[in-house]
This record gives structure tokens, C-alpha cells and sequence, in this order.
């Protein structure tokens, strides 16, 4: 075999390792992304599930303040039912 021919095989090779490097390369950048994605989607889910437990409780804050208001109102209706009373009387 001479060198003329050993030229061209030296250069598939070279260039198929820069393929190989690229190709590992990518593939690495890639897995990097991949976890970051994957952390970004846990600390998502981690907020709205901390969001909808604050919303259940906002929720439950707000019927229990609408059925006090509703007891406040009757209860003012009243004395208000009372205090006419004495005003007539």
C-alpha cells in the first residue's frame, strides 16, 4: 500500500472521528438540557400543586367569610326588625 493511498483512509477516518466528537458533543449537550428541562418541570409541578393547596384553602376561607357575612346581615335585620318595633311602639 503507498502513502497516496493511505491519505484518503487517513482522512475518512479524521473525518469520521470529528463525527464522532460532534455527535458526542451533541449528545451531551443534549442530556444537559434534558435534566435542566426536567428540573425546571419538577419545580413547576411543585408550584401549581403549591398554588392549588393555597387556592382549596382561599376557597374555603371565602365560603366561610360569605356564610358569616349572610349571619351578620340577619343578625343586623333583626335589630333593625327590633328597633322599628320601638320607634311604632
Amino acid at each position: 500500500m503507498s502513502l497516496i493511498d493511505q491519505e484518503p483512509e487517513v482522512d475518512t477516518l479524521s473525518h469520521l472521528e470529528d463525527r464522532i466528537q460532534k455527535a458526542v458533543e451533541l449528545v451531551t449537550r443534549l442530556r444537559q438540557e434534558k435534566e435542566a428541562v426536567v428540573k425546571e418541570l419538577a419545580e413547576t409541578q411543585a408550584a401549581w400543586e403549591e398554588a392549588q393547596a393555597s387556592n382549596q384553602k382561599l376557597s374555603e376561607e371565602l365560603d366561610a367569610l360569605q356564610v358569616e357575612r349572610k349571619q351578620v346581615r340577619n343578625r343586623l335585620e333583626r335589630l333593625l326588625g327590633h328597633i322599628d318595633q320601638l320607634g311604632a311602639a
